[in-house]
């Protein structure tokens, strides 16, 4: 698949307050239409990677280094402190945080929220996949200590975004709001929430609850630049 730039536009969101920062690369990419995806994950990923990989590269982030996360519904935060030299996946992890430029951090969701965390002022950042149960295991504060501990981040200075997720009355837990209540309660002073139910739009968005487990996966993209 080529990814023109209008294709592009029309299955990307992006961010005004991770924009704004003006020092990172990010997106957030929805469902893609014309591709099966009515299937289990593994092959729905595996049916979804051209385009993925074509949109990484019209959205810039095709000369990175790309790292994942295996996401077994954890609070595992995989650090990346040193340059890659080649797409990994890191075992048993939910999140990624990172000082390093030309490296593209992914998550995968549909339902699930992924948490952008930026640092502008030492150019760190995180990536976390927080569903029912990474929110239980407080997920995105295990990830604002690791920014601490390894980059020296204060949550002050974090700006924290949340992308679509499964929200009431499609699904029974309101861990969107949960999240936003512990990133606070962490310090971080501003948390932005997009607010869309991925169940609630099924023409843009992969829904794991409402699909009855057989879908494709969003994809949150986050470089430094």
């Amino acid at each position: 698949m080529h990814a023109s730039a209008g294709f592009a536009e029309s299955i990307v969101e992006f961010f005004p307050a991770l924009h704004d920062l003006g020092i990172v690369n990010h997106a957030f990419v929805r469902r893609i239409p014309g591709i099966d995806v009515a299937t289990e994950r593994a092959v729905a990923l595996t049916r979804l990677d051209a385009a993925h990989r074509a949109l990484r590269g019209e959205l810039g982030f095709g000369e990175d280094d790309f790292v994942t996360a295996e996401q077994v519904h954890s609070d595992k935060i995989a650090t990346i402190d040193e340059p890659v030299r080649s797409d990994f996946c890191a075992p048993g992890a939910d999140g990624l945080v990172t000082d390093q430029r030309g490296v593209s951090l992914g998550i995968y969701v549909a339902d699930c929220c992924a948490v952008y965390l930026v640092d502008p002022v030492r150019r760190a950042i995180g990536l976390i996949h927080s569903g029912k149960k990474g929110t239980e295991l407080a997920i995105v504060v295990r990830a604002i200590e690791q920014l601490h501990a390894r980059f020296g981040s204060e949550s002050a200075n974090l700006v924290v975004q949340l992308s679509p997720c499964i929200r009431p009355p499609h699904y029974e837990v309101e861990f969107a709001a949960e999240i936003v209540r512990q990133a606070r309660a962490a310090g971080v002073r501003q948390v932005y929430d997009s607010g869309e139910c991925t169940a609630c739009d099924l023409q843009r968005y992969y829904s794991y609850r409402a699909e009855k487990a057989r879908t494709g996966r969003m994809l949150a993209l986050l470089a430094l630049t």
